[in-house]
């Protein structure tokens, strides 16, 4: 523990029905350490109440082993297409679910907000997210872009929430 504030252990999220990201960050004082990242994926063969049962059974299989203090969520985008939203909306309900099922606070983020407390732009490309992600998290190994985008949620959360950037700049 630093300065006498327990450690945090913040779980973003980046809700999808196809693949949804997680990553997991301990937080103490104004040092950021990588813990854990993968990705809950669902069989588009299947019909899409059965995709999000299993995403709720990947998302509490994680949380059980990992055991984050509080949960982040990146908020939807409206799609062009009506139905994707729907189903990313759908998707984004059950991972909201499944960590207010487990106890945990839920903070929800704006796309925009997340790239900005990384990147400083909120029209961020997803590859600078990804770098300073890298950056920020040395060790984390390879990324794919749901990953990279779960843990730049946790990462914005933990400097939203504590005043983390203000001490890290």
């Amino acid at each position: 523990m630093s300065g006498g504030r327990p450690a945090r252990r913040i779980l973003g999220l980046d809700p999808g029905l196809a693949r949804t990201g997680w990553g997991l960050v301990l937080v103490e004082g104004t040092r950021l350490a990588h813990v854990a990242h993968g990705a809950v994926g669902t069989d588009a063969a299947d019909p899409v109440a059965v995709r999000l049962a299993a995403l709720h059974r990947g998302l509490s299989a994680i949380l059980m082993e990992h055991r984050p203090t509080e949960a982040a969520v990146e908020e939807v985008f409206l799609n062009r297409n009506p139905q994707s939203s729907l189903k990313l909306g759908q998707a984004r309900g059950v991972v909201i679910l499944a960590a207010a099922e487990a106890g945990l606070p839920v903070a929800e983020h704006a796309t925009r907000l997340v790239k900005k407390a990384l990147v400083g732009t909120g029209a961020a490309e997803k590859a600078q997210v990804a770098a300073m992600v890298a950056r920020l998290l040395p060790g984390c190994g390879p990324l794919g872009d749901d990953e990279a985008d779960a843990l730049a949620v946790a990462i914005a959360h933990a400097h939203l929430s504590s005043g983390l950037g203000a001490a890290a700049a």
